[in-house]
């Protein structure tokens, strides 16, 4: 794969709709409209104890990018009622148009004591073009498990051959630093199948393989079936140090296949690396979608999208 970089196409922080929030604009996923591209993301709010939120917002752009049409003016799902698994936030919301709808599966967060959060993934449906959703309800339908016991989210859901495919994330385990730092999460990609996108079938197993060792983090797989492959781009990290050492933050990986179940990771194939400016010290939440018979990518750079997301085409 090779891609042309075409810069960073949205920043929250100077943006006047976006003013009340303290920037973010993470995991930006594309839906594409008759005349426009809705691309969601989560943004972040301090509640009353000066805590993050994380919000689902959207902006809207012109299908060559060029030109930003308009942007959410309020949130477009609703976080959680107290004691729910998304009270806390929504990051990311992953959707895809299915019939005359548009799923979206969402990644809700909820605080936790011992650790600092636990995540599950929920389901809402819009039937306006995703101006708003609505949950099928206050619950997650696909959560920890037997041999999955946390962190289950990250959920990215295609259909292929009339089935419903997720790859999504879950925990390994939590392991704490030397010293009194506060323990990190260890997770990895895994697969699931549906018939109807609501019950699912797990396999518990991580689909690709480490490069960083046992204790690498994966995260925001994003899979499109383009030429005669599919192909997945997601991003991965250390578990300790990442928000402050560079080397170890948030790198693009790259995995291919002929049969959605059997994977190579090959990210040396993947075409695309940090730059210089705002994506100079990491990439990651990243998104794939096909537009107008292109092949595009959405991702953040450096502070976990605090200034934004950026964009690239697949060159011919």
């Amino acid at each position: 794969m090779k891609w042309r970089k075409q810069g960073k196409i949205f920043d929250p922080t100077t943006h006047p709709a976006f003013a009340g929030y303290a920037g973010f604009a993470q995991s930006p996923q594309a839906i594409e409209l008759d005349d426009r591209v809705r691309v969601f993301f989560s943004i972040r709010k301090k509640d009353a104890s000066n805590k993050f939120m994380s919000h689902v917002s959207f902006v809207d752009f012109s299908k060559d990018f060029k030109e930003q049409l308009a942007a959410a003016k309020d949130e477009v799902i609703e976080l959680g009622k107290p004691g729910t698994f998304d009270e806390h936030g929504i990051f990311p919301l992953s959707p895809f148009r299915y019939n005359d709808t548009i799923y979206a599966y969402t990644c809700g967060w909820s605080r936790r004591k011992s650790v600092s959060v636990e995540t599950s993934t929920g389901l809402a449906i819009s039937r306006n073009d995703g101006l708003t959703f609505e949950k099928l309800g206050d619950g997650p339908i696909f959560g920890a498990s037997l041999h999955e016991p946390f962190l289950v989210g990250d959920s990215f859901v295609r259909v292929f051959d009339a089935l419903f495919h997720m790859w999504y994330i879950y925990g390994v385990r939590w392991i704490k630093p030397e010293g009194d730092g506060a323990a990190e999460r260890v997770y990895k990609i895994a697969h699931a199948v549906s018939a109807d996108g609501i019950n699912w079938t797990r396999e518990s197993k991580p689909i690709v393989s480490d490069v960083l060792g046992e204790e690498e983090c994966q995260a925001l797989p994003s899979v499109v079936k383009w030429g005669d492959k599919y192909h997945m781009i997601f991003c991965y990290r250390h578990a300790f140090d990442f928000r402050t050492v560079k080397e170890k933050g948030y790198r693009l990986g790259y995995a291919h296949s002929s049969d959605l179940v059997n994977w190579t990771r090959e990210d040396e194939a993947k075409g695309i690396d940090t730059g210089s400016d705002w994506d100079s010290d990491m990439m990651c939440y990243p998104h794939l979608f096909a537009c107008g018979g292109k092949l595009y990518l959405l991702y953040n750079g450096n502070e976990f999208g605090k200034f934004g997301f950026g964009l690239a085409v697949l060159e011919e």
